[in-house]
């Protein structure tokens, strides 16, 4: 077993809080790191997309420098609270958020302590579970410099911080490339979709493009524009089946041999079912059974078409899992879907409820321009991207688990480096 020393926060970090400014000085000015950036990131974005307005003195008291721990230091729950980001270089002129505090490690310190193995430490249950002993509960769940000095860190020698630091962030970086693979191969996807059945300028005969080429327009009085001649109107309810999910808390596990996870809008927006994710019973009819690669539509709430790249689970209510009809693919759908997707967030947005939504007459009234020759050439180029994309979303998840199932071992020494 790696020899570890424990220290406390007081020894180790000098603790400062950030800035609270008026609204009106924000969307100008300097970088400046917001409770989300924290929140949501083990280590800091390479870029803060944030601005606000900071004036010299503020830009030398709240610097972010490499090496520095920021944490959320008050939320609306105490599983929120003490979330963690780590910087890994210096941030030039930027300043953070008064709902964060900075930990700077002090310079006896800097030598003992890898960058990369603090911020998988501090998303380790050994700290949040700390941090969940600590937090008082107001009107809301904080976190004060006395009980952040309280804190304890447990590390090995500097070498194993290292190399324990370099596993992690190595899974964290592949994470990374294949994000932003999907995101490119969905940007091409977008391209050849807009260029073919938006722009019309889809490859003719001769291999130019069909409508600046000279090819033949007709006016389509249901969609109140020029349409290429010979082309199909059709809505998206004749393109697929919208197979809705079910009020799944109805069906309540009879035990831990009888669940499986329940995919809802939080689950899709983020990816995957976690811990809190509702159960339900395996006696639910197997259409409602959602795979990984299956499109969903979210058609309540916050509206949105994803692909789902996570681990088996039921489908609940105000989600479609969308179902190719003959003559189209998931992949053909996801794009006319996600083309009709502003439209449907205004519908939704219109409603006067407290959960906007659409209906299936709107599934029903919103119309394409196609020809299903061309659809099948599209479908036979662009399946192969959508696949690939798919693929790094599920690799993704695969990686991800593999990180989580790692880190505690790594940080208590159960497995050695």
């Amino acid at each position: 077993m790696n020899e570890r020393r424990i220290y406390k926060f007081e020894d180790i970090f000098i603790i400062s809080s950030g800035l609270s400014k008026n609204r009106k000085d924000f969307g100008f000015g300097f970088p400046f790191l917001t409770f989300k950036d924290v929140f949501y990131n083990y280590f800091l974005p390479a870029k803060l997309e944030n601005l606000a307005n900071t004036n010299e003195r503020e830009r030398k008291t709240c610097s972010i420098e490499k090496g520095d721990l920021f944490l959320t230091r008050t939320s609306e729950t105490q599983d929120e609270l003490g979330m963690s980001s780590v910087a890994l270089k210096d941030y030039k002129d930027a300043t953070f958020n008064g709902f964060t505090k900075r930990l700077r490690i002090k310079d006896d310190y800097k030598s003992k302590i890898d960058f990369l193995y603090l911020g998988y430490y501090m998303r380790s249950s050994k700290i949040r579970n700390q941090i969940a002993s600590l937090s008082a509960m107001t009107t809301r769940a904080s976190l004060n410099s006395s009980m952040i000095n309280s804190l304890e860190l447990s590390i090995p020698q500097i070498e194993v911080q290292k190399k324990i630091g370099c596993i992690l962030f190595s899974l964290d970086n592949k994470v990374e490339n294949n994000r932003k693979t999907a995101e490119k191969l969905e940007e091409i996807a977008q391209a050849i979709f807009k260029r073919w059945f938006v722009d019309f300028e889809f490859p003719n005969e001769d291999g130019e493009p069909y409508k600046s080429s000279g090819g033949e327009m007709v006016y389509c009085e249901e969609l109140g524009k020029d349409v290429p001649k010979g082309w199909e109107v059709t809505s998206l309810i004749d393109m697929a089946e919208f197979v809705n999910g079910l009020a799944l808390k109805r069906f309540p596990p009879k035990n831990t041999n009888d669940e499986l996870k329940v995919l809802k809008i939080k689950e899709l927006g983020q990816g995957y079912c976690d811990e809190n994710s509702d159960l339900a019973s395996r006696e639910v009819d197997d259409k409602y059974i959602i795979n990984a690669g299956d499109l969903i539509f979210s058609w309540s709430g916050s509206l949105m078409v994803k692909f789902w790249t996570s681990d088996t689970c039921f489908l609940n209510q105000h989600l479609f899992n969308v179902l190719s009809k003959e003559g189209y693919n998931r992949a053909f759908l996801y794009l006319v879907i996600h083309y009709f997707i502003d439209v449907f967030r205004l519908i939704a947005s219109s409603k006067a409820t407290t959960m906007g939504h659409i209906k299936r007459s709107d599934l029903e009234n919103s119309y394409f321009p196609i020809d299903k020759d061309l659809v099948e050439r599209f479908n036979d180029i662009i399946m192969p991207t959508i696949e690939k994309m798919i693929h790094c979303g599920v690799e993704n998840e695969r990686l991800q688990k593999v990180r989580d199932a790692l880190l505690p071992k790594l940080m208590s020494g159960e497995i050695e480096v």
